[in-house]
């Protein structure tokens, strides 16, 4: 009976795991994106204009992106595509190049915010 309860929560932790759509701290999409957390920072993906835009909050409240860099690559239907992602607003990171976010694409993100070590984040689009 222990064995099958401790079966049973690894298949639960693990089903979490891999779906990539981790609660964030029970954060919500702001802007219809997909979210994942890392390092305590929630991180939104969204596609917009035939560019991904990543924005950064630090438990609600926007973090400024001033000073950031990162790269951003895609996984699509056996093709790679990467970009390099700039600041763009007060909390948000913008592909320098158009990149498809297209259904089951997914996506890791190399963010390294201004004074801080580097963060990888992934995503899974839907």
């Amino acid at each position: 009976m222990k064995k099958l309860i401790a079966l049973s929560a690894i298949a639960i932790s693990v089903s979490m795991a891999i779906s990539g759509q981790a609660l964030a701290h029970g954060a919500k999409p702001k802007h219809g994106g997909v979210i994942n957390s890392a390092r305590d920072l929630t991180f939104e993906l969204v596609g917009k204009d035939g560019k991904a835009v990543i924005y950064v909050d630090d438990h609600g409240a926007n973090l400024a992106t001033a000073g950031a860099t990162g790269t951003l690559t895609v996984l699509s239907g056996g093709k790679k595509s990467e970009t390099v992602l700039q600041p763009s607003g007060a909390n948000t990171l913008t592909s320098k190049t158009p990149i498809q976010l297209a259904g089951g694409a997914k996506a890791v993100a190399s963010i390294t915010l201004a004074g801080k070590e580097a963060v990888s984040v992934r995503f899974s689009h839907k």
